[in-house]
C-alpha cells in the first residue's frame, strides 16, 4: 500500500520493462527484475522486450520464484521508427502476438500477394508496419511511449492509433527528470483526454537497480559502435530507468492517480500466462485409421520380429510390453513415431543415409525394433525406465545423427513433412564470456585495441564468470588505473548477458498446431532455415518437444567405406546393423592401440588408455569413450577404475570369470545399495545416469530432485547451479548413515560430471560406431573409414 502524503493508496504495476534479452539494451536479468520488483512490493511485471519474447521464459521462471505475476508483452518497432507497447489478454491473443513477430522476422507465415523477389529478411532483423499490427492486434491492449518532446504530429499519430487499434490502447508517460515533470506530465494528461487514449504510468524500465546504469551506457555504446567519450545524447540522461516501489511512483505522478490505477487494470485484463501453452505432437506419421499408439506398437513388434528373425525372445517381448505401457501412460507415442519417420525417410532414400540415435530413450528397445539404433539394450541394461517415467515430467531424449555431408537434406525434409509454420530449430543463446566481454566493455571504455587484446588473451578458454587479478597482473598492467578497474568491474556484471541468439546444430520442436503461435520464428543466416526464439532450458521448462538432426562426420567417412567394400569384395553393407558383433581380432587390434581412423579412440589420450583399460567386450568400449573427458578426470575416477579393472583379471585369472567382487559403503537400510548401483563400472561412477541413481538410492532424492540434478549438470558452464544440490544430498547421505567424507566425496565425484560428464546412453551409441569403424579397419584395412 501507498503511503500517507501520496493522495493514492492503490497497488502499482510496471509495464513495458526491458531485460537484457532486448539485446544491448536492458540491462538486468528477467529473473533479476522479477526478484527486484517483489521485494520493492510492486504487484505485477509487465516485460516488453524489442520485437522478442526470447526472454518471456525467464522472466516467468522468475516470476514463479518470488511469486509474481508476470505480463507477458513485447516493443513492437515498426519500420517508420515508431514503437506500441503490446500485452496479450489471453491465450489467442497471444498466439496472434507470435504470429506478428513471426510476420516480421521470417517467412515461416504465409503472405498473399508476396513478393517471391523480395529481399530475405536477415537473421535478428523484424520488419513490421502498424498496418500489420493492426490486423493480428484483436485481444491485444497496446501502450503508445509518449516522445521526449510531444508535440501536434506525435498528438495526430495518437488519435490515429486510437481509433484504429482493435482493442484498448493507452497513452505510456513516463518521467524524464529534467525539473519540468510536472507540467509535461499534465500536458500528456490533455493530450490523452482530447485522443481518447488515457494516459498510463510507467519508468520506461531499463535495469532492476540503479547501479546498473554504467552497465547500460557500456551496452548502449557496444550497440552503437562508439565509446563512452563520444556517446553524446545516445546515452540516457539519468539512471533513474530503475523499478522504482509504488509510493515513489505515486509521488512521481502525484494529481494523475488515475494513471497508477490504469497500470493494475492492464495487469488484471492480461490474464494470460505461458503456462497455458498447451502443446501437441504432430500426427503426421499415424496412418488413417490408427491411434498413435497403436501405430507405434504395430511397427516396433514388426521391427522386433525382424531384429529376432528366429523369434522373439519372451524376455524380450515381456520388456517391449513394458516399455509401451509406459509409452502409453506418458502419451509419448507421438514423439517416437515422429523420430521413427525421421529416420525411416533417411534409409528409405534410393542413396540410404546412415543414421544412429543415441539419447536417454534413444537405447530402450522400442528404439532398437524401430530401428532408431543399432544398439541391443538388452545387451547393456540401459533401458526405458531409467529415462522417462512418471517422475520425469519432460519427454525423453532422443538425438539422431546424419551423415554430415547429407544432414541438410534430413532438415529440409522436417521443415517440408511439417511445414514452416509448425517446425522450427531451437534458439541457442550465446552468452557474453570472459573474452568477449572485456575486449567489448573495454571498446565503449576507450581502452585501445592493443590494451583489451592483452587482456583477453590472459584469459584461457572462453568459459568462467570473471577476469581474474592475475589476467591483468599477467599483463603488466595497473589494477589501480581508474578505466581499467571500472573495465574489469563492468566485465563481471555482463559475463554471462545473452548477446545475441543463434541457432541450436539441430534441435528441431515440431508442433501439431502452428508453432507461430507459441513462440515467434525468425530467420537465420543460412537460407532456408528458421528457428524459434527459445532455447532448450526455456523448452524443457515449457515441456516442448525436441528432436535432435544432427551431424556427424564419421557416418559420412563409414558411409564412403561401405561402398568401398561393396565394390571392391563385393559385400554389401547396407548399414551398421550388418556389421557381424563382438569379434575377438577387433578388440586385439585395439588393446595394442591401433586405432587411427577409428571413431572416438584415436586421440593420443584415448590411445594410451586402450592397452591399459584392454577392452575384450563391448561394454568396455563404452566405458572407453566415456572415461578419457574431463568429467571423470575431474571427478577422480579414472585411476581407481582402472585399479578395480586389474584386480578384477587378476581374481578372475585365479578363481574362474564372475568371482571377482567389490565392497562399497552403504546404508543402515541396505549395505549393497550403492554397489548394485555402480556393478557394471566396479563401483566407480562413470556416467550421468549413475550419478543420478547414486541421488536417488543413497540420499533419497525424488524423481523431480534428480532431474533438477541432471539439468544442473548438463548446464554447469552455464549457469552453475550444481553447487545448489551440495548440501541436500550430503546432508541426506549423512543422516542415512553414510561417514561424512565419504559422502562430500560422492558429491564431488557428482560435480565432475557437471564439466563434462558423459551419459552411459549416448556412451553406448558411440561404442557401436567405435567397434563398426575399428571393424572395418580391422578386416579392410585397405578400405578405411576416412573423411
Amino acid at each position: 500500500m501507498i503511503g500517507q502524503g501520496s493522495g493514492w493508496d492503490g497497488d502499482y504495476a510496471e509495464l513495458g520493462a526491458m531485460t537484457n534479452f532486448s539485446f544491448l539494451e536492458g540491462a538486468s536479468h528477467p529473473g533479476e527484475l522479477m526478484m527486484q520488483a517483489k521485494a520493492l512490493g510492486l504487484a505485477a511485471v509487465g516485460v516488453a522486450d524489442r520485437n522478442t519474447l526470447a526472454g518471456m521464459v525467464r522472466a516467468l521462471m522468475g516470476g514463479e520464484d518470488v511469486d509474481l505475476p508476470l505480463v507477458v508483452g513485447s516493443r513492437l518497432g515498426f519500420t517508420d521508427g515508431t514503437e506500441l507497447i503490446v500485452f496479450p489478454r489471453d491465450r489467442a491473443a497471444y498466439g496472434r502476438l507470435c504470429r506478428l513477430l513471426s510476420l516480421g522476422k521470417s517467412e515461416a507465415v504465409p503472405q498473399e500477394g508476396a513478393d517471391p523477389d523480395a529481399e530475405r529478411i536477415a537473421k535478428a532483423e523484424t520488419r513490421l508496419t502498424f498496418e500489420q499490427a493492426i490486423g493480428l492486434g484483436e485481444g491485444m491492449i497496446a501502450l503508445a511511449p509518449a516522445p521526449e518532446r510531444p508535440d501536434a504530429a506525435f498528438e495526430a499519430r495518437l488519435a490515429a492509433w486510437r481509433r484504429r487499434w482493435p482493442d484498448d490502447l493507452y497513452l505510456a508517460a513516463a518521467p524524464l527528470w529534467r525539473g519540468d515533470d510536472r507540467k509535461r506530465l499534465n500536458r500528456l494528461a490533455a493530450m490523452a483526454q482530447r485522443t481518447g487514449a488515457p494516459m498510463i504510468a510507467t519508468n520506461a524500465v531499463l535495469y532492476h537497480h540503479p547501479e546498473r546504469r554504467t552497465l547500460q551506457d557500456v551496452l548502449t555504446c557496444i550497440r552503437e559502435g562508439t565509446t563512452i567519450d563520444g556517446a553524446g545524447r545516445r546515452l540516457q540522461a539519468n539512471a533513474e530507468r530503475h523499478l522504482k516501489p509504488p509510493v515513489q511512483m505515486a509521488r512521481l505522478f502525484r494529481g494523475h492517480e488515475a494513471a497508477l490505477a490504469r497500470t493494475m487494470a492492464v495487469a488484471r485484463a492480461c490474464t494470460f500466462s505461458l503456462r497455458e501453452l498447451s502443446y501437441q505432437y504432430p500426427d503426421e506419421p499415424v496412418p488413417r485409421g490408427y491411434s498413435a499408439q497403436g501405430w507405434l506398437a504395430r511397427l516396433t513388434l514388426k521391427g522386433a520380429r525382424s531384429r529376432w528373425p528366429g523369434g522373439v525372445p519372451k524376455a524380450i517381448r515381456a520388456i517391449i510390453l513394458k516399455e509401451l505401457r509406459l509409452v502409453r501412460e506418458l502419451k509419448y507415442a507421438p514423439y517416437f513415431l515422429t523420430v521413427h519417420d525421421i529416420v525411416a525417410w533417411a534409409r528409405a532414400r534410393p542413396d540410404p543415409i546412415l543414421c544412429q540415435g543415441r539419447g536417454s530413450a534413444a537405447n530402450s528397445v522400442i528404439c532398437f525394433c524401430l530401428g532408431i539404433t543399432n544398439v541391443d539394450p538388452t545387451r547393456q541394461e540401459v533401458l526405458i525406465e531409467r529415462f522417462i517415467s512418471s517422475n520425469r515430467s519432460e519427454p525423453p531424449d532422443i538425438d539422431v545423427d546424419f551423415e554430415h555431408e547429407r544432414r541438410e537434406q534430413v532438415m529440409q525434409y522436417v521443415y517440408s513433412r511439417y511445414g514452416r509454420d509448425r517446425a522450427g530449430i531451437v534458439a541457442t543463446i550465446i552468452h557474453y564470456r570472459p573474452r568477449s566481454a572485456i575486449r567489448d566493455v573495454g571498446k565503449a571504455l576507450g581502452l585501445t585495441e592493443d590494451v583489451t587484446a592483452r587482456m583477453a588473451d590472459t584469459v584461457w578458454g572462453s568459459w568462467g564468470s570473471e577476469v581474474k587479478d592475475e589476467h591483468v597482473d599477467r599483463t603488466g598492467l595497473s589494477r589501480d588505473d581508474v578505466r581499467m578497474k571500472l573495465a574489469l568491474e563492468l566485465t563481471s556484471e555482463l559475463i554471462k548477458f545473452p548477446r545475441h541468439l543463434s541457432q541450436h546444430v539441430g534441435g528441431f520442436v515440431l508442433s501439431q498446431t502452428p508453432l507461430i503461435e507459441i513462440v515467434p520464428i525468425g530467420n537465420a543466416a543460412m537460407a532456408d532455415r528458421t528457428f524459434i526464439e527459445w532455447d532448450k532450458d526455456d523448452i524443457d521448462f515449457l515441456k516442448l518437444m525436441k528432436v535432435d538432426v544432427l551431424a556427424l562426420g564419421m557416418l559420412t567417412a563409414m558411409k564412403r567405406a561401405f561402398r568401398m567394400i561393396g565394390e571392391t569384395y563385393g559385400r554389401p553393407l547396407p548399414d551398421t546393423a550388418a556389421v557381424p558383433v563382438e569379434r575377438r581380432g577387433v578388440y586385439r587390434m585395439l588393446r595394442k592401440a591401433d586405432s587411427v581412423g577409428v571413431f572416438q579412440v584415436e586421440s593420443r589420450a584415448q590411445m594410451s588408455m586402450l592397452p591399459r583399460l584392454r577392452p575384450v567386450e563391448f561394454y568396455d568400449l563404452v566405458v572407453q569413450v566415456a572415461i578419457v573427458r574431463p568429467g571423470p578426470i575431474q571427478g577422480k575416477m579414472v585411476h581407481p577404475y582402472l585399479q578395480r579393472r586389474l584386480e578384477r583379471r587378476t581374481h578372475e585369472a585365479r578363481h574362474g570369470p564372475g568371482s571377482y567382487r567389490f565392497s562399497m559403503p552403504g546404508s543402515a537400510a541396505d549395505p549393497d545399495e550403492l554397489a548394485n548401483v555402480l556393478r557394471k563400472t566396479l563401483g566407480v561412477p562413470l556416467f550421468q545416469e549413475q550419478a543420478m541413481k547414486i541421488a536417488m538410492v543413497a540420499a533419497e532424492f525424488t524423481g523431480e530432485e534428480a532431474n533438477g540434478l541432471r539439468r544442473a549438470m548438463a548446464t554447469f558452464r552455464h549457469n552453475g547451479t550444481i553447487g545448489n544440490f551440495e548440501e541436500k544430498m550430503v546432508g541426506r547421505m549423512i543422516a542415512r548413515g553414510y561417514e561424512a567424507e565419504f559422502a562430500q566425496n560422492c558429491f564431488n565425484q557428482i560435480k565432475g560430471f557437471g564439466e563434462y560428464g558423459f551419459p552411459e546412453s549416448h556412451a553406448c551409441s558411440f561404442a557401436h560406431l567405435v567397434y563398426v569403424s575399428a571393424w572395418v579397419k580391422w578386416l579392410y584395412p585397405d578400405s578405411p573409414p576416412v573423411c
